[in-house]
């Protein structure tokens, strides 16, 4: 039986209040969108900040600080689910549909999305962008792509807050609140799920935005996971198991891509 958090991000649910008018077009077409342009946004703020102190940015570049200045993403989207969810009716926490008595099944659930899905689609994505945009599959990317070099109290930032809050918040704008609402306001699903794995992706272009041709190939990589991660989604209708998943990643990611320096 489904918990109340659960059915209030129910179809069912979602159609009532679209029909009532609690739910517009630009609530869910906004969270598509403000990541990538929040990631932009927050690039720019650190490197006029860099600017305005003098500081030189050839020991630490900027595009390498992302994971430090990307929770200003989170707290931005944040605040707009907060005011949107406000006119629903619904809390934050509603979207969430955290169940103890399925913990068991919603960790086997993450723990397929991190050894399955993620390589998988990733691996798909990467060589596919490495062949469009580079003419390679082993393509010359730009430094800092990969392995990023910090200081000590950056890199325990990264480590051990980061990911809690970005994968949780990426979770809940597109998987909890953008794709059931875009699925209800366009009446199709699939394009609700390429609508939203484009802005999902884009945002990743901007992780950090180092120049034109790594960001197409940061859209082309990451567009197959947020395809296969929205399709989860739409199969369990809970995003709990999706935010063990992705907790798993991004850990990963900054514990093996991140150096002190």
């Amino acid at each position: 039986m489904a918990d109340a958090h659960t059915i209030l991000n129910s179809k069912i649910e979602i159609n009532k209040r679209v029909v009532n008018g609690q739910i517009k077009w630009y609530g869910p077409v906004l969270m598509v969108f403000a990541r990538p342009l929040l990631a932009l946004l927050s690039q720019g703020l650190v490197i006029s900040l860099f600017i305005a102190l003098k500081r030189s940015s050839d020991a630490y570049p900027v595009t390498a600080w992302w994971t430090v200045y990307s929770t200003l993403v989170d707290i931005g989207c944040l605040l707009f689910l907060f005011f949107l969810l406000k006119r629903e009716g619904i809390k934050l926490f509603d979207l969430v549909s955290f169940d103890r008595s399925k913990l068991s099944t919603d960790l086997l659930i993450g723990l397929g999305i991190l050894v399955i899905i993620f390589p998988l689609t990733i691996g798909i994505g990467s060589n596919l962008a490495s062949i469009l945009v580079y003419g390679s599959l082993k393509p010359d990317l730009p430094p800092g792509s990969f392995i990023r070099i910090l200081p000590l109290w950056a890199v325990l930032y990264s480590r051990l807050i980061w990911w809690i809050i970005w994968s949780a918040t990426e979770e809940l704008t597109y998987n909890a609140y953008a794709l059931p609402r875009l699925q209800i306001l366009t009446g199709k699903t699939w394009i609700a799920v390429l609508g939203v794995g484009f802005g999902w992706a884009l945002q990743h272009s901007f992780l950090p935005f180092i120049n034109v041709n790594h960001a197409i190939w940061l859209l082309i990589t990451f567009f197959p996971l947020t395809i296969a991660i929205q399709l989860v989604y739409l199969k369990y209708r809970r995003l709990f198991p999706l935010i063990i998943g992705h907790w798993a990643m991004d850990f990963f990611s900054v514990v093996f891509m991140l150096k002190v320096g």
